[in-house]
């Protein structure tokens, strides 16, 4: 338990520091020294603007999602038993891609593209949850091969998905695509207030802590699960919701950014260990520090001009992973 603390206080203590240095860097920066007097007694002056309006939602939404889609991903890994499965996996993200994009091909945003992705992403997971009934309900020895059908189901559901945002981009006005773009690519430069990605991070990660003592024999196959006293179907259902509901919330805060909840549990994973007990707050907090980071590389490397943060995300993501794999190929 004392390792376990220790881990989580070194990874709050990354995480402060990349939310206190995104605060001050920008293209008006703020020093230092005057971000707790900003911090607690704001005036009127354009530096406390720009740190309550504008930085400090951008910030904390970026932690909350990087915290939803780590989460995410660590409970897609255990559940399919793939540790190259991500928060996407299931179609949700790109349920809530077509959601939103409707209503930003047809002029509106705002209030309407959010309510898109959400009615998008809650449509996919009945879908998932439908289709993929028999799968959640049943412990066989099939599972032995990382749960197939529910992971063609998502794949399917997935496909659907890109052909009808492809549509999309084709039918949308020329003057809509850049945004649409820009939103598939990841996008928080429209958020107003991270208040419901930071209560849906809380919640949902004190809503996965309980189950984590059952996701360790769950790695080792349903069976072995059930024969541990599991309740394996009811287990997996719930993993597969939660799951669902933190992409969901994720996409529909922030666009699709990939990678985050792919590199972060397997890079945690392979440096701390497979205990879900550990690896699920670790996911949150390292997820959260790596898209604050990206975040603030987006805005401030072709400043005043910003990249889509899943640029940056699949910049760090795609050669990390790669050397991972590398990495642990070598030590087997």
């Amino acid at each position: 338990m004392a390792r376990a603390l220790t881990l989580w206080a070194l990874l709050a203590a990354v995480a402060a520091c990349a939310v206190l240095a995104a605060l001050t860097i920008g293209t008006y920066p703020i020093a230092a020294a005057d971000l707790p007097r900003l911090l607690f007694a704001p005036d009127a002056s354009t530096a406390a603007e720009v740190l309550h309006a504008l930085r400090m939602p951008r910030v904390l939404a970026a932690f909350a999602t990087g915290g939803l889609l780590a989460l995410a991903g660590a409970l897609m890994q255990v559940l399919l038993r793939n540790p190259l499965a991500d928060p996407y996996v299931m179609g949700v993200s790109g349920g809530a891609a077509a959601g939103a994009l409707a209503p930003l091909a047809l002029g509106f945003g705002g209030a309407l593209m959010h309510l898109g992705a959400a009615a998008g992403a809650a449509l996919t997971i009945v879908l998932v949850f439908g289709l993929a009934q028999r799968d959640l309900s049943h412990a066989t020895a099939a599972d032995a091969e990382g749960a197939p059908r529910l992971l063609l189901t998502g794949v399917m559901l997935a496909a659907a998905w890109t052909a009808l945002v492809t549509l999309l981009l084709t039918l949308a006005p020329e003057a809509q695509l850049r945004g649409m773009l820009f939103w598939l690519a990841g996008d928080l430069g429209n958020v107003e207030s991270a208040a419901w990605p930071l209560a849906g991070l809380a919640a949902l990660l004190l809503a996965t802590l309980p189950l984590a003592r059952d996701l360790n024999p769950l790695l080792r196959g349903p069976l072995v699960a059930q024969a541990l006293g599991v309740a394996v179907p009811r287990l997996r259902r719930t993993i597969l919701l939660l799951a669902s509901l933190a992409t969901a919330l994720a996409v529909v805060s922030a666009g699709s950014i990939g990678f985050v909840g792919l590199v972060v549990p397997h890079a945690l994973r392979l440096l701390v260990g497979n205990d879900q007990r550990v690896l699920l707050p670790a996911s949150a907090l390292a997820g959260g520090a790596l898209l604050v980071a990206a975040d603030t590389a987006a805005r401030t490397l072709v400043a005043p001009a910003q990249l889509p943060v899943g640029v940056v995300t699949a910049l760090i993501g795609v050669p990390t992973f790669l050397w991972l794999l590398l990495r642990n190929g070598g030590r087997r």
